[in-house]
């Protein structure tokens, strides 16, 4: 059984269990939450719940993002997210509903570009040694802003230099590479942060080396709502 379906085994849901790709139905004891019923999933069990989830948002079939008091009460006392999304701050692009996720599901870092600095690090370090995300998904999307931003170039007024110089990398990298140019930046200013990740001594590098967990890169389309995985 695919995570995406078994993560949900234990929700407390109001009208019918509303899982997604499942034969027969299960139901679960009241306030019993997914967090203390089932073991923490592999990184590709994570993934693929991702890939469910956001590919029942682009359909228009989603079955969470729902604020409600029974899942408020699961998971006030802890959390257990199945990964971390490290998106931008772009307000198109909400994580808990492209991938279609719940309440306590996945540990949201957001910037805009998409890029990290020692506090967006540490907040994934938290999330990686004390929560126990066996995934890390790094998501870049169409027509971002911040990366408009930096491939203009110029004098950037005020703190918005912070995240456009971590964008110029991509932006050298891709010059004179055929394709969309802003697209083109996207997707490496993504891989860039990807191996950014991947390489933060001591927690997330140690955790990645010991196969705990896995950095992937990935592309919303804005128009399509669907999610494309670079790595």
């Amino acid at each position: 059984m695919k995570l995406s379906s078994t993560i949900r085994v234990v929700k407390v849901l109001l009208s019918s269990c509303l899982v997604v790709g499942v034969g027969a139905c299960s139901s679960a004891p009241t306030g019993h939450s997914r967090a203390s019923a089932l073991e923490t999933p592999t990184s590709e069990q994570a993934l693929q719940a991702l890939i469910d989830g956001n590919a029942r948002y682009a359909a228009d079939r989603p079955v969470n993002a729902r604020a409600h008091s029974a899942r408020r009460a699961e998971i006030a006392a802890s959390q257990r997210p199945l990964a971390v999304i490290v998106a931008c701050a772009d307000s198109r692009v909400g994580p808990e509903l492209v991938f279609d996720q719940d309440l306590g599901d996945i540990f949201v870092v957001r910037s805009a570009g998409n890029v990290v600095d020692d506090v967006q690090l540490g907040s994934i370090e938290y999330a990686v040694e004390h929560l126990h995300a066996p995934l890390i998904v790094v998501v870049g999307h169409e027509r971002c802003g911040a990366v408009m931003a930096a491939v203009k170039g110029g004098e950037a007024p005020g703190h918005l230099g912070a995240f456009l110089r971590p964008i110029q990398p991509a932006v050298q990298s891709t010059e004179g590479q055929a394709g969309d140019r802003v697209d083109n930046v996207v997707r490496a200013n993504v891989m860039n942060v990807v191996r950014q990740i991947s390489g933060t001594d001591p927690v997330i590098a140690e955790h990645v080396r010991e196969g705990k967990v896995r950095v992937v890169g990935a592309r919303y389309d804005l128009d399509t709502g669907r999610i494309d995985i670079l790595n």
